[in-house]
């Protein structure tokens, strides 16, 4: 069996995962991945088409069985970095449900279809039987196995894949429970893409290894959150643009107030949730939004305690099995409560294994003492817990000989009634050695806040030098899949 999904082996009608009005039972979920998954095995690697769907899930677990290494593809990638991710990770074959249409160089690979009814139970929309796995399943693989290729964003550079152990897995999935006391009984509602770590590895494998059960909406809908949390789901992950969704929607809307209120737990991740919206729920609710920090080669660093302090705009203190140190240029540790900036490294059992096929990459990677170099730039609270104030590639900015995190200025920027959405970037200056520019998308298109009234703003919350020194209003900012701002785009 696969000890990452212990509830496989003993099966039951206990719902794992639905999808809309599809839905398997553990039962179902074993039979069919493993009936599918002798069709993987002995293969290097396989891409999984990875749709928002229940073929998605099965594929993911038939690849867990068979032991090998699944590479999730996201949907709406480009041909260009589609044609990048294959040529890298060589997949022999392509996992898809049956009506999927794969684009071009995708279709050339071997295509196997995720069934509906192999020789075991149906997706079945009808009651789960109550009974075990049809079929027996298969040795459980060693635990530094590589289960996924996932790739990186690509932000400085060409995606690389990242090599995900069934061990990483395993470790950023428990030290989630005990975070969250999260347990079989937890039925997680979530829309996010299944082709990244939150979405998959948190939002599928997650559940499943808890032995609770997946509610995925497809997509993101306000009402459709109200009724999944008003039933029987208790936790809701998501990201900061679906809670700035919620938070608009919330004051006026007696029922998504209540059924925010019912469940036991609230996740973002993936960006900073701001201020704003923090506030805007708890006070609708009384239920206060759980943020966590996670990276693709890490899974998992850190995460606000369920019951514990949950200070807006950290991301929590490092889970457990988890060592984190802030560093200067030279490697100097940062200390906490001192307001400095260092980049954030992590060494412990949640890290990948390595980038496929770089392995001049990999040891780039890695400091001398054997830390992960995460690129993420962050200020250590007085208790310990994290603020990350951005990336060092896009969010540092080095000004009048200071090193100023962009996102401490975005926080500030939002909490101003007239900003509606920020960002922050850095540009070239003869005299300061990096500008810094802020880039606003008004409350009120029709009057938007002056220049100097941000200004002053900024000046009155941050120390002086972290003002912007010229504002751009802009009609939208342009975001990726997951809701993070692509700030290379708003130089372009």
């Amino acid at each position: 069996m696969s000890s990452l999904v212990p509830a496989l082996a003993t099966g039951g009608s206990r719902r794992a995962l639905r999808f809309g009005e599809r839905f398997l039972s553990y039962a179902e979920l074993a039979a069919t991945a493993a009936a599918l998954a002798p069709r993987l095995t002995g293969v290097s690697r396989v891409a999984l088409w990875a749709t928002p769907s229940l073929e998605t899930a099965v594929g993911a677990v038939a690849g867990l069985l068979a032991g090998v290494p699944v590479v999730p593809i996201n949907p709406r990638i480009g041909e260009k970095e589609l044609t990048h991710v294959l040529g890298d990770s060589t997949p022999e074959l392509v996992l898809a449900a049956p009506d999927a249409e794969l684009p071009g160089p995708l279709a050339g690979l071997p295509r196997v279809d995720v069934p509906d009814h192999p020789t075991g139970p149906a997706l079945s929309q009808g009651p789960a039987p109550s009974h075990g796995p049809a079929l027996p399943l298969p040795e459980e693989p060693d635990d530094e196995q590589t289960a996924l290729v996932i790739y990186t964003s690509g932000t400085t550079g060409p995606p690389k894949g990242a090599l995900i152990s069934r061990r990483a897995i395993r470790t950023t999935l428990d030290a989630l429970a005990e975070a969250w006391s999260w347990t079989g009984d937890d039925v997680l509602v979530h829309a996010l893409p299944l082709f990244h770590v939150h979405g998959l590895v948190l939002g599928i494998l997650g559940p499943l290894r808890r032995g609770g059960t997946v509610h995925h909406l497809g997509r993101f809908e306000t009402d459709t959150v109200a009724a999944e949390l008003a039933g029987e789901g208790t936790m809701l992950f998501g990201v900061p643009t679906m809670y700035h969704r919620l938070a608009e929607a919330v004051a006026s809307d007696a029922e998504l107030a209540a059924a925010l209120a019912k469940a036991r737990l609230l996740v973002s991740g993936s960006a900073a949730l701001s201020r704003r919206d923090h506030e805007a729920l708890l006070a609708a609710t009384g239920r206060q939004v759980i943020e966590r920090y996670g990276m693709t080669e890490t899974l998992m660093n850190t995460s606000m305690v369920l019951g514990g302090a949950c200070t807006p705009g950290t991301v929590g203190l490092p889970l457990p099995g988890v060592e984190l140190r802030l560093v200067e240029d030279d490697g100097t540790p940062v200390p906490a409560g001192t307001d400095a900036v260092g980049e954030i490294q992590v060494r412990g059992a949640n890290l990948f294994s390595g980038y496929l096929n770089r392995p001049e990459a990999t040891a780039a990677a890695f400091a001398e003492d054997g830390w992960f170099r995460t690129g993420d730039m962050a200020v250590l609270e007085p208790d310990g817990s994290v603020r990350i104030v951005g990336r060092r590639s896009t969010d540092l900015i080095k000004s009048g000989g200071y090193k100023i995190g962009a996102g401490e200025i975005e926080t500030v920027l939002l909490d101003h009634p007239g900003v509606a959405d920020a960002a922050v970037t850095g540009e070239p200056d003869e005299d300061l050695g990096e500008r810094i520019i802020a880039w606003i998308v008004p409350a009120d298109p029709a009057a938007p806040p002056t220049a100097d009234a941000l200004t002053a703003h900024v000046a009155g919350h941050l120390a002086p030098h972290k003002r912007p020194r010229e504002v751009r209003f802009v009609a939208a900012l342009p975001r990726n899949d997951m809701g993070k701002i692509m700030k290379r785009a708003l130089s372009l």
